[in-house]
């Protein structure tokens, strides 16, 4: 690539290493240099000759973006750290301005430079950023033996990691942290996640895991199914075999939507968004007392992204994103609700339903006539302690209606 091959490309992503500008290539040089406006951080603008046109990020993020799509057509530079679309500006952008109008050239992500001085396979690592990001997500990868790589948002948080990984049962983890990587200050610092208290730490930081659970600690896996002690609540939950059946019926993919309609504590829409980093969920439940329980579930289970609705079904589904799959795990007695459901349900997209009672039995199967679908009843028997025996305790059978709706042919 060369300016030449870059023209029509007034927008340009550069990302900068610990040494700065010193370490661009001739071709990263010259787009910082003809550009109208260069765009970065504070770090980054304070190594610009004086006379560069320059802009600092605003807050929110927004209205720089703003600003940035006013020079459209004139040479503007972005700089950012490492890799721009590892976590960073590029894919912000992304979202504003097409690939055909933008240049991007990365430096060596923060990743790749923390994996190069561990001896890490970066493959064989779970990533994660805590830029602007709750800790909570920490929770949804740890995994004994796993070995993870965690994006700093200041010197407070390697301490914030360790505290998590203690509550979790993993303090016997070992953490490193590593310190202004690729530069003249960079600095590895090593510690278990228990006894960590180390307060000198720089800004500018990646966390290193590795994973260590705790003796007696019991290791959650992404799979559906979880068991039901790993959940707050009032008696309101889809017991664990069940919940194993209902996600294998609603299926989730990457970047789907679920609305778990009647959510209870939760545990469809967290297990939904376990299921893979990119899923997406909308919990709707009417009772306060129980998106509290929600609340807890999603901050102790690594799914602070699950979005809460309090109110009342249908109408509390009224202006809601378009779901790819709905779950009804409570109020299918509800006038209306199965008809507002399938009406927002995307075309391909999915519906779940599960009773318990007769009369939500009934619905099911007078919905069943009208759209089709599959019937299923799941009948779930535990074993009891009879004197000095075992017998069979059966659990509330459950009726399940699974349909597609089908795409209308154009």
């Amino acid at each position: 690539m060369s300016l030449t091959t870059a023209r029509g490309k007034w927008l340009s992503i550069i990302g900068i290493g610990e040494s700065g500008l010193s370490e661009l290539s001739p071709l990263a040089r010259g787009f910082v240099d003809r550009a109208s406006l260069i765009v970065g951080g504070k770090r980054h603008l304070a190594m610009l000759d004086t006379h560069l046109t320059s802009m600092m990020w605003a807050s929110p993020i927004e209205e720089s973006i703003e600003s940035i799509l006013k020079y459209r057509g004139t040479p503007v530079c972005i700089l950012a750290s490492g890799d721009p679309l590892c976590y960073g500006i590029g894919v912000t952008l992304l979202r504003y301005v097409s690939i055909e109008e933008m240049t991007i050239i990365p430096a060596p992500s923060t990743f790749s430079l923390a994996c190069a001085r561990l001896g890490w396979s970066l493959t064989e690592v779970e990533t994660l950023s805590l830029c602007g990001r709750s800790p909570d997500f920490l929770a949804a990868i740890l995994a004994p033996r796993t070995k993870l790589l965690v994006l700093s948002a200041s010197a407070a948080t390697p301490q914030t990691v360790a505290d998590l990984l203690t509550q979790r049962g993993y303090g016997d983890s070992r953490i490193v942290v590593l310190e202004h990587l690729g530069g003249e200050r960079e600095r590895m610092i090593s510690g278990i996640a228990r006894s960590w208290a180390k307060s000198d730490v720089a800004a500018l930081n990646i966390i290193a895991v590795e994973c260590q659970i705790d003796s007696g600690t019991t290791p959650l896996n992404r799979l559906p199914g979880l068991p039901e002690t790993a959940y707050h609540h009032d008696g309101q939950l889809t017991k664990r075999e069940v919940r194993a059946i209902t996600l294998a019926a609603l299926a989730p993919m990457p970047g789907e939507l679920l609305w778990d309609v009647g959510a209870g504590c939760g545990s469809i829409g967290i297990e939904w968004l376990r299921s893979h980093p990119q899923c997406r969920a909308i919990a709707i439940e009417q009772h306060s007392h129980r998106l509290q329980f929600i609340a807890d579930n999603m901050a102790v289970l690594g799914t602070p992204h699950l979005q809460l609705v309090q109110g009342k079904v249908p109408a509390a589904l009224a202006d809601l994103p378009t779901p790819d799959a709905i779950f009804i795990g409570g109020g299918v007695t509800a006038p209306g609700l199965l008809d507002t459901c399938w009406t927002a349900l995307r075309s391909g997209g999915r519906l779940v339903a599960n009773a318990v009672t007769v009369e939500s039995e009934l619905q099911l199967l007078q919905w069943h006539q009208q759209v089709g679908g599959e019937l299923t009843r799941i009948a779930i028997q535990r074993t009891q302690t009879i004197g000095g025996f075992l017998g069979w305790k059966p659990l509330i059978p459950v009726t399940q209606l699974v349909v597609k709706k089908l795409k209308v042919e154009s």
